[in-house]
């Protein structure tokens, strides 16, 4: 379900807020072969299913990078911020893998407003997010992402 904030006054009141769960999406190695060709990383664990699947994960895995950039299409699912005219990715605090995403598995993505600032012109949102990997008994990646909402 979207969480929908009609300004950044609405916004800031939802600091805080757990925003909620998104609907798994499948990595499958499609997706992985094509983040591969435009990363120009195919290592074997990613791109090589007979090579990987002797690998110490058993089957190839996902880039870390490729985990990390399906936030963004599944934050949206998340929080739907009205009422302004830019919206910018303003970078990362922190990132950890703590376990592969392997080909064929579905993540989604759990996440809480962690903080809305003011800055210039606009507010700040930091948001904690933990993509979960359906079965997995350790999330794929944890993370905290700025984002900028201007007026």
């Amino acid at each position: 379900m979207t969480v929908t904030a009609k300004g950044l006054d609405e916004l800031h009141a939802l600091a805080g807020t757990e925003l909620g769960v998104t609907d798994w999406l499948e990595v499958g190695q499609d997706r992985i072969d094509t983040f591969a060709d435009a990363t120009d990383d195919h290592q074997w664990i990613h791109t090589d299913p007979e090579k990987a699947a002797q690998g110490p994960f058993g089957a190839p895995i996902a880039h870390g990078y490729l985990t990390l950039s399906l936030f963004i299409p599944l934050f949206t699912d998340l929080l739907d911020v009205q009422g302004v005219t830019t919206k910018v990715n303003y970078g990362l605090d922190k990132v950890r893998f703590p376990s592969p995403v392997t080909a064929g598995s579905r993540i989604r993505l759990r996440a809480t407003l962690a903080s809305v600032d003011e800055v210039r012109g606009g507010v700040q949102i930091a948001v904690d997010g933990t993509v979960e990997i359906e079965g997995g008994s350790k999330p794929a990646c944890v993370l905290r992402s700025l984002s900028r909402f201007y007026a």
